[in-house]
C-alpha cells in the first residue's frame, strides 16, 4: 500500500463498462441476464477496507432489491444517489460472477 489515493479516471471507467457491457450482450440472445441467486452475504462499509482484521459484521443483501433500486432511479434520475453505484456494483458483481 503506497498511502497514494487510487485515481480513477471517470473518462476510463466509462470506457470500461462500455467495453464490458458490449462483451455481455454478445453474450446473450435477448439483451437480459438471468441471475439464479438472490440473496448474498455483505461485509458493512466500515469494516470492507479494513483488510487489517477480520470483519466482525456480516450482512444480507438482495439483488432483486439493489436492482429495484436501479429501476427506481431510471424512473427518476433527479433522485440520484452516491449509493445507487453500490446497489449498481451488487448487480455487476453478480453478472460477473455468474458469466465467468
Amino acid at each position: 500500500m503506497t498511502g497514494d489515493p487510487l485515481q480513477v479516471s471517470l473518462d476510463q471507467l466509462r470506457r470500461s463498462f462500455d467495453v464490458l457491457i458490449r462483451h455481455i450482450e454478445g453474450t446473450t440472445k435477448d439483451g437480459t441476464v438471468a441471475l439464479d441467486e438472490d440473496y448474498f452475504w455483505s461485509i458493512p462499509s466500515d469494516e470492507l477496507y479494513d483488510v487489517t482484521k477480520e470483519p466482525a459484521t456480516l450482512t444480507i443483501g438482495q439483488l432483486s432489491e439493489s436492482w429495484q433500486h436501479m429501476q427506481d432511479l431510471l424512473a427518476d434520475e433527479d433522485r440520484a444517489l452516491g449509493y445507487h453505484l453500490v446497489w449498481l456494483a451488487d448487480v455487476l458483481r453478480a453478472i460477473g460472477q455468474d458469466l465467468v
